[in-house]
């Protein structure tokens, strides 16, 4: 008796499929693997140390993130301070020491309620990135220089990023449960590491990142309230819902839906509401300077407005890429409902935000931390995302070059406008490179890497496995199989049947 299994670990053994090991199934992460010994063996004791996935690379995250600290050292021993353009030559440059007086923290001054001497009259972040902020400089010495006290308002941010790096690679982990070992392209992500602290866009990335762990087990008010904080620290999250909802209507998962609908909003408004109600004209500021601002470095306008005679104004290129977004939230509704296999809620996800990253009238470095999570989860492909990832590096670099050539004066020592459009160039094509592979896996869902592991959308939540209620066009037909491809075909579902079902 004692050496039959128990019912439950029976139970147990049929009903839960083994963990995808990338290395069975991805050339680049067994060649990589090599440099730690090869691939992971089937009869390998994972998960029986201390030694799990998730802490492996929550481990390795931070590893990387301290490399991006060590990075900026030139900075942070003069370079903000002596010679401005040294912070573009060593590509190191970071908008938090800079802020810390500049956005009066040094001062005391209150976000949103006191006005700034200077031509912003009010911080220009959103609320609860400003608390963030706000928080840091409470944490900040009072004493000693101003560049004493930078220094340490840099340090006392870098440690609470930190702690949202390692939410992330925890979140990121976590949301495809057979597929563990895919945290590592976030942890080991280079562009990931170099712009983690030129800004606080991280505190964002962590939220939608929790959010969509809570989705994906199932919890939409949880989910909910995570990306309304999210979208209270950025305005990218909100635009998650876009393609949810296009989901949850396919499914008929109104509720749920409306369930994190409700949260969303009522989480935005607990953060917005009492700085909306008693400091308005510093709340508006982040929307009004928004809109105010011009067309600026990375973004396709840019390479337009500097190869034009008669550029055009701010008012049309806010139209036009307002135009743009929503153009693209509907070609991405679209797609929900179209497509043969109701895709899944990490494609569409990515394919949102990186449609308005790519029609922005603005791409500053660091808005890559959105969508390295969301790219891992989308396209787990080690080429593709190291593709990328090259294109990302190459205009991190181009972008301080360029400056450093703009403000060195007489000198002229680094890249000019032209070499700085090709950059920018780079970065477009690679951006849009990724997108088309999550597009190809859309509509071909055997080359998806996570459903040809037997999978149909682990962060889909309620949407996994569920059936189609309502589709569209090519969705009501049966689809065709990608020609000339060796591989197990997977099925998708149709109305009235189980859509998961492989």
């Amino acid at each position: 008796m004692c050496g039959m299994p128990s019912g439950e670990s029976t139970q147990a053994s049929v009903h839960e499929p083994d963990p995808v090991r990338p290395t069975e199934e991805d050339r680049v992460a067994a060649a990589g693997s090599e440099l730690i010994g090869g691939p992971l063996g089937r009869r390998a004791l994972t998960g029986r140390s201390w030694w799990t996935p998730v802490r492996v690379i929550a481990l390795v995250a931070i590893g990387m993130f301290a490399l991006g600290l060590v990075q900026k050292a030139p900075c942070y021993n003069g370079g903000w301070f002596f010679g401005a353009t040294s912070q573009y030559t060593h590509a190191c440059y970071s908008d938090i020491p800079h802020l810390y007086q500049g956005r009066g923290f040094v001062d005391g001054l209150v976000p949103y309620f006191d006005r700034l001497p200077g031509d912003m009259e009010y911080l220009e972040y959103p609320v609860l990135t400003g608390l963030f902020m706000e928080v840091a400089a409470w944490l900040t010495p009072g004493s000693g220089s101003i560049q004493d006290q930078e220094q340490w308002y840099w340090m006392t941010n870098a440690g609470m990023l930190m702690a949202c790096v390692a939410v992330i690679a925890v979140c990121v982990t976590r949301t495809h449960a057979r597929r563990p070992w895919d945290g590592l392209l976030v942890a080991l992500a280079p562009a990931f590491a170099l712009t983690a602290t030129i800004n606080w866009d991280l505190l964002a990335v962590a939220l939608t990142a929790a959010a969509m762990l809570m989705w994906s087990r199932e919890r939409p008010l949880a989910f909910g309230v995570l990306l309304g904080l999210a979208t209270a620290a950025k305005f990218y999250p909100g635009l998650l819902l876009v393609p949810l909802l296009a989901l949850c209507w396919r499914a008929g998962r109104w509720r749920e839906y409306g369930t994190a609908l409700g949260g969303a909003a009522v989480a935005w408004f607990v953060v917005n509401g009492p700085v909306m109600l008693f400091a308005f004209d510093g709340w508006s500021k982040f929307y009004a300077f928004s809109r105010e601002r011009p067309v600026d470095f990375g973004s396709f306008w840019l390479i337009l407005a500097q190869n034009s005679d008669d550029p055009l104004s701010t008012e049309t290129v806010n139209t036009l890429a307002s135009s743009l977004v929503l153009l693209c939230c509907a070609g991405v509704a679209a797609l929900a409902l179209m497509a043969p296999r109701r895709p899944r809620f990490a494609q569409l996800a990515f394919l949102i935000v990186a449609a308005f990253i790519l029609t922005n009238k603005v791409y500053s470095p660091q808005y890559v931390l959105w969508l390295v999570p969301l790219a891992v989860l989308a396209r787990p492909k080690w080429r593709d995302f190291l593709v990328w990832q090259a294109c990302e590096v190459v205009y991190f670099l181009a972008i301080w070059m360029h400056l450093a050539y703009t403000t060195g004066g007489d000198a002229h020592k680094g890249l000019p406008t032209d070499g700085y459009h090709w950059a920018i160039g780079v970065h477009l094509l690679g951006t849009l490179y990724l997108c088309v592979m999550v597009l190809r896996d859309i509509l071909m869902p055997e080359r998806d890497p996570v459903r040809r592991s037997g999978d149909d959308d682990p962060s889909g939540g309620v949407l996994d496995r569920a059936e189609d209620m309502f589709v569209l066009g090519p969705a009501a037909r049966p689809a065709q199989h990608a020609a000339h491809f060796e591989g197990p075909t997977v099925e998708w579902g149709r109305t009235g049947t189980t859509g998961g079902s492989l």
